[in-house]
């Protein structure tokens, strides 16, 4: 049997019902039109500047960073002499225009703990000093710090599972949280090394999902590694579990990763890959979470931020607390720990 199993840490990082990007407006620093101020509900949108000037509309089949979910007028609110929003204000405004707006948007099958989470583009200062008071609602996938990962189809259609394809190394973040895919050269947390698919039907629970988990991620393992002795490298086999918020709305694929074993509470950071090298290439069957994610420019993650340079509400960050589970039941033959 490959390796050391320990159960699921749970530490891919969750969505919240909160704009991770609300800390500031839309920053545009030439005067044309730019298709983020005319998308309409149900419109993608995409970016490489992370200024948004050079932002356009893309079919939702394609690589984009923005589902349109719908607008809200705030002039009511925030009438023309209304001091331009601060970064607490404008998560305010995301959550009270909308965070409900986006779950109608989802026919209420949004999953609080899945890779979307309800996000706003918000007017400039320039715009908002010229009396401009809509901001548009909407549906990203972000890394941990904020940072938007590419996203493939409406999230209207989309498995919302928290996942990572195969291939994916994720950070070890501070406090002992798992940050955002990084290099598998440098240090970190995670290998994902393949993706479960759970059955239809009822919630199953988390210790029926741990021992699906634990018999399905040793055979994933032993194939991407090539029956590689995890043990004696200093690593161990985990995995993640969804919640039943998360089934309730169809989320029901899962990770297997592979980590260095903790040391007691405290995740580990490692270097280097346990893949295959002659191994089958790899597939990235579960986007928008692939190896193609590049390292962000801002580490914040918040392209939105004032010219003023002001940072993004703390509020605006991921819910995970990252401290990892104790170990659950695992086979007779490996290293075993009772939750």
């Amino acid at each position: 049997m490959v390796g050391a199993f320990v159960g699921a840490f749970g530490l891919l990082m969750l969505s919240a019902f909160t704009s991770v990007l609300a800390g500031g407006p839309l920053s545009v620093k030439r005067e044309q039109v730019n298709a983020a101020y005319q998308a309409a509900s149900g419109e993608c949108l995409n970016w490489e500047k992370a200024d948004l000037s050079d932002a356009q509309k893309v079919d939702c089949s394609a690589a984009h960073k923005f589902e349109v979910t719908g607008t809200a007028d705030i002039a009511g609110a925030y009438p023309k002499e209304a001091p331009f929003p601060t970064p607490e204000a404008w998560e305010k405004i995301s959550q009270e225009n909308c965070a409900q707006a986006v779950t109608t948007y989802m026919s209420g099958k949004l999953d609080p703990e899945g890779k979307y989470g309800v996000s706003t583009l918000n007017p400039d200062e320039k715009r908002w000093s010229d009396g401009y008071r809509q901001i548009r609602c909407g549906l990203q996938v972000t890394a941990p710090s904020g940072a938007p990962l590419p996203s493939f189809g409406s999230a209207k259609t989309q498995d919302q599972s928290n996942v990572y394809d195969p291939g994916v190394c994720v950070a070890l973040g501070e406090k002992n949280t798992v940050g955002d895919p990084i290099e598998c050269a440098k240090p970190h947390a995670f290998e994902i090394v393949g993706v479960v698919q759970h059955p239809e039907g009822e919630f199953l629970p988390i210790e029926k999902q741990d021992a699906v988990m634990l018999e399905k991620c040793a055979a994933v393992a032993a194939e991407y590694t090539g029956g590689a002795d995890l043990r004696a490298k200093g690593l161990l086999i985990t995995w993640d579990t969804r919640s039943d918020k998360s089934w309730a709305v169809g989320s029901r694929k899962a990770n297997c990763k592979v980590g260095a074993v903790p040391q007691g509470e405290n995740l580990v950071a490692w270097e280097g890959t346990v893949r295959n090298p002659n191994g089958a290439p790899l597939t990235t069957s579960n986007p928008p979470q692939t190896t193609s994610v590049k390292p962000q420019a801002e580490p914040t993650g918040a392209p939105l931020h004032s010219e003023s340079g002001q940072p993004p509400s703390e509020s605006g960050k991921p819910s995970n607390s990252g401290k990892p589970d104790k170990p659950s039941s695992s086979a007779p033959t490996t290293t075993t720990e009772n939750r």
